[in-house]
């Protein structure tokens, strides 16, 4: 159900995905976003998960860093606060954060594209709870793609291989609270697009996430307590030729005392395999511009070419 037919869908994820496909595919091709209740993630593990989060963020300054990992562009461990920055913005963005990506078995063809993880020492629990919820948002994601491999008339089944092993990341993120007259609105991660498939993100109960819509207005995204907010990222988008789109979004703090509390959110960046080819989906080419769409890409590399760009890589 969603509160009107024009605005972004709010779907229940236990539901026949035939029966959600489309709203799904609506909302994300008007907004890139869309928000899923009943997910499947247990309430008791994101609970978990967000408390192992807020402990590691606790630690010392030293004992953080100490996990960064100098020309690794943020793919595992920890990045200090002033790493990243949105594409185009002057600042860099007001966040710390740490990332945990797919566990590969030894002599895995696609082991070259992925760095072990690195786990901290000091917070019990740390490695399992977030293996568990790696997989447990995997899980999510593919239902979602299903939905979308429905709206878009694919056979249901189409994303699974695309996204098998894929170079999925997993972040933990914590916007520090803000000081003075100015933290009441301002910007905590510049607007900026996601470069992967799709994003699911856990933890945007508390307002200040928004999209610019069509409009070139911003419009916040709420979202029910324990429910997942889901985003077309850039690979998708150009996958389908810009018919879901892969929407600008930012972080702006919100009024009031929220705006002097520290923010945390857990986003899942879910990607093709790195040798996937993103190759325009013929039902979305219009015959009338058969030569009106991108060139053929290797995820891999237009990972790459995006992660220079916000200054990652």
């Amino acid at each position: 159900m969603t509160d009107s037919n024009t605005d972004i869908a709010v779907v229940s994820l236990a539901q026949p995905l035939e029966n959600i496909a489309d709203e799904l595919g609506r909302s994300f091709q008007e907004y890139g976003f869309a928000v899923i209740r009943d997910h499947g993630i247990p309430q008791e593990l994101i609970d978990r998960a967000e408390a192992l989060s807020k402990e590691f963020f606790a630690l010392p300054d030293e004992t953080k860093r100490a996990y960064h990992i100098p020309g690794g562009g943020g793919a595992r461990g920890y990045t200090p606060f002033g790493t990243e920055k949105a594409k185009d913005a002057k600042v860099h963005d007001l966040k710390e954060f740490w990332h945990v990506g797919r566990e590969l078995p030894e002599g895995h063809e696609l082991a070259e594209y992925m760095a072990a993880n690195v786990w901290p020492d000091e917070v019990d629990g740390f490695r399992e709870t977030f293996s568990e919820l790696y997989t447990a948002f995997e899980e999510a994601g593919g239902r979602v793609l299903e939905a979308i491999a429905l709206h878009l008339g694919l056979p249901r089944e189409f994303f699974a291989a695309t996204v098998k092993d894929g170079n999925s990341v997993m972040r933990l993120l914590r916007y520090p609270p803000l000081e003075g007259a100015e933290a009441e609105g301002a910007i905590r991660a510049a607007a900026h697009g996601d470069i992967n498939t799709i994003t699911l993100l856990l933890g945007a109960e508390e307002a200040g996430l928004e999209l610019l819509t069509k409009q070139d207005e911003w419009k916040a995204v709420d979202v029910p307590e324990g429910a997942l907010v889901i985003n077309v990222g850039d690979m998708l988008d150009r996958l389908t030729n810009g018919k879901l789109r892969s929407t600008t979004h930012r972080v702006v703090n919100p009024r009031g005392e929220a705006a002097y509390r520290a923010r945390y959110s857990m986003p899942f960046f879910l990607h093709f395999r790195p040798d996937y080819t993103i190759e325009t989906l013929e039902s979305c080419i219009d015959p009338a511009r058969p030569d009106d769409h991108p060139a053929p890409i290797s995820s891999h590399d237009f990972l790459m070419q995006r992660l220079r760009e916000i200054n990652l890589a």
